[in-house]
């Protein structure tokens, strides 16, 4: 399977992060946004959103690091990660969803500002944000992972960007149940940073 992948894209990291957890191989192709790769008709025939990540497994692609790693979940032996039955795959969906949509606009879009200048309104993001991490913490301060009691992959989607919340200028310190989470995703066997992650 290869990953058309951006090294410091915390979408991206989402799919790696799952595979290094789970052992599963994939051939990174990285793809150079800075000389506007993503925009060749070679890459939009893959992707015609143009962006990473885009896993490609043999006649299949697949955009969307939330659906990439629902994927990759549903082909492993262990169905920890997404169990085949419907409640908890809608319990695990409601995670995912937050991810790309509260985490997106929230930690993530302030961290697309500060660190890599993006045009969009902080103001929003941080109100997002403010809204976001106490619901976060609370849900934590009584489950020690966000569905189903262990690892899914409603963590390795929720992980990157909250990891890397400082980068945007936000402080998860003051939530104590989110920090521990993030202490315990760190602490998985065959857990792998990136860049502004400690390991």
């Amino acid at each position: 399977m290869k990953l058309y992948d951006l090294a410091l894209s915390g979408n991206c990291y989402k799919v790696r992060l799952f595979a290094a957890l789970t052992g599963t191989e994939l051939e990174l192709i990285p793809v150079d946004l800075a000389a506007d790769e993503h925009y060749t008709p070679r890459f939009t025939a893959l992707n015609p959103f143009q962006e990473v990540p885009v896993l490609v497994d043999g006649k299949t692609a697949l955009r969307d690091s939330q659906a990439i790693l629902v994927y990759l979940a549903g082909q492993l032996r262990d169905r920890t990660w997404w169990p085949e039955d419907p409640t908890s795959q809608a319990e695990i969906v409601q995670w995912l969803c937050i991810a790309s949509s509260e985490v997106r606009d929230g930690p993530n879009a302030a961290r697309l500002i500060r660190k890599f200048g993006y045009d969009l309104a902080m103001e929003s993001a941080l109100l997002v944000t403010q809204r976001l991490l106490p619901l976060l913490d609370q849900h934590l301060s009584t489950h020690a992972w966000f569905a189903l009691g262990h690892p899914t992959i409603a963590d390795c989607a929720l992980f990157p960007y909250l990891a890397l919340a400082h980068e945007g200028g936000i402080d998860v310190t003051p939530f104590p149940a989110l920090a521990g989470w993030l202490d315990r995703v760190r602490a998985l066997p065959k857990f792998t940073p990136i860049p502004g992650i400690r390991g």
